[in-house]
């Protein structure tokens, strides 16, 4: 993508991102092409399912819409993470009668009705009496009357149908094995190579599990990639604000979190999530099962737009597509049905003060000030954008995090800093080359909000920036400049 100062990257009418999975029904450059059309601002690569010459074709071929619309895209790599999973049983399947007793032990041998083998000697030993253990997504509930090193004896609360290989889920205990795999780490490598901007960690459980993520992103070179922990494990919930600390991201992902919690529980732990990544100034991603009819319907429930116009009203920063974009049958209705939710939420007039019912103090930095500060002027003064100029995309968050009413438009000579800046809430990126002066800031920033649509002649603009000039962490300086309509007839020309 070119990082020259003259096409113009049009506004998408709304701050809220909307992040699409691509699969199956969306891996075409034609189909991905739509949903960019159709709204989205970034892509998720799912690990989890195809083959990595199916990645890189599909990343090939969002860099290549990315030249052709001048816009940067976030692509976040989702990696999968350890999968727990039950043994064989000689039918392929068994019956476990409610109320009735099952057992799994080391045995190797296929399974019945009454025992099967669970292949992961990690879970032998740290599970106690009255935890849980969930078959096949929760359908299936089992809790445990005596365990130790040999077997695990349980009574069925809900029995039904187990079949080979099925999932299992212990949500009552820490499970000692890391969130990497070695299928993580070669996925982690292929998206470092493929400069993926967002790196999504998966069965995260303790900050350590992050810790040892960012090494392998650094040994890999991906210095510039930044990193998003996945909510979806009660443990991490436990230890939210230390997870949060050492993220760069957070990703509330609602289905699995709703297999290892009573489904009553995740609607208030999603805002708690929301919240406290809010405060932190971290970008947070609701997901998962938002549109979820939207894979066979053109149209959604009612109940699945008032869930996305929550997530929108709560001030989350990217609402997320998985099924609906990646294998359903109604891939791009779904991106602009998201879009049009997104934009009819935010254009309540209760919006603002719904978005900002949390109350997130600044942090006693100069920049947070600063930030601070953006968001009360253009509450008093009518201001069409704040300007940012950034190389890391920090003072963006910052920014970010206030919610303020004026877009926020951010100016990069950073294409990588452009495109993790996709996922932020309110702020609108663009490449463009550096700045070695106060005077050529100035003039930078009352062109690049002509050229963008964020401002005419009259209209005033904040200038936020950091002196000296390409420092991180050095924002120092805000600037309120009103557009000339001198400086509008030089832009037309």
């Amino acid at each position: 993508m070119a990082k020259g100062d003259n096409t113009r990257i049009d506004p998408r009418g709304r701050k809220v991102k909307i992040l699409a999975t691509i699969g199956p029904a969306s891996r075409s450059p034609e189909m991905l092409r739509r949903l960019f059309k159709a709204g989205a601002d970034a892509f998720r690569v799912n690990m989890s399912h195809g083959s990595h010459e199916d990645h890189r074709a599909a990343i090939a071929a969002i860099r290549a819409m990315e030249r052709e619309f001048s816009r940067p895209i976030a692509i976040l790599a989702d990696l999968q993470g350890p999968k727990l999973r039950v043994g064989t049983f000689k039918d392929g399947k068994a019956v476990i009668r409610h109320s009735g007793h099952f057992t799994f032990d080391r045995d190797p041998a296929p399974g019945d009705e009454t025992r099967v083998c669970l292949p992961h000697p990690e879970l032998f030993g740290i599970l106690e009496r009255g935890q849980r253990l969930l078959i096949n997504d929760g359908k299936i509930r089992l809790v445990v009357k005596e365990a130790d090193d040999e077997q695990i004896f349980c009574s069925a609360e809900v029995g039904g149908v187990i079949s080979d290989r099925k999932g299992v889920n212990v949500p009552d205990a820490e499970v000692p094995i890391p969130a990497l795999t070695d299928k993580d780490r070669k996925d982690l490598a292929f998206a470092i190579e493929q400069k993926a901007d967002w790196v999504a960690l998966s069965f995260v459980q303790r900050p350590d599990d992050l810790a040892e993520a960012r090494k392998l992103i650094a040994a890999h070179g991906g210095t510039g990639t930044a990193l998003c922990a996945k909510i979806e494990k009660p443990m991490a919930v436990n230890r939210l604000t230390d997870i949060i600390d050492m993220s760069d991201g957070i990703m509330v992902a609602r289905g699995d979190l709703g297999v290892e919690l009573e489904p009553h529980e995740v609607p208030p732990l999603q805002k708690k999530i929301v919240n406290a990544s809010r405060r932190a100034g971290k970008p947070v991603i609701v997901a998962t099962q938002m549109l979820e009819s939207m894979i066979e319907s053109p149209t959604p429930t009612r109940a699945e737009v008032s869930d996305v116009a929550n997530a929108v009203y709560d001030g989350a920063d990217a609402v997320m597509l998985s099924a609906e974009s990646a294998a359903g049958d109604w891939p791009e209705e779904s991106v602009l049905m998201m879009h049009r939710i997104a934009q009819q939420v935010e254009g309540d007039e209760d919006y603002k003060s719904r978005v900002r019912f949390l109350e997130i103090p600044p942090d006693a930095t100069t920049s947070d000030a600063l930030a601070h500060s953006c968001m009360t002027i253009a509450d008093t003064v009518p201001i069409t954008a704040i300007t940012v100029f950034t190389m890391s995309g920090s003072t963006a968050r910052r920014v970010s995090r206030e919610r303020p009413d004026t877009p926020i438009l951010v100016l990069t000579p950073l294409i990588e800093t452009a495109r993790r800046v996709a996922l932020l809430w309110g702020a609108h990126a663009v490449p463009t080359k550096d700045i070695g002066s106060f005077e050529e800031m100035i003039a930078k920033g009352k062109r690049m909000a002509l050229r963008h649509g964020f401002g005419s002649a009259g209209s005033k603009q904040i200038v936020l920036a950091g002196v000296p000039f390409g420092t991180p962490g050095s924002t120092n300086l805000l600037h309120v400049v009103t557009l000339s309509g001198d400086e509008l007839d030089k832009h037309r020309k």
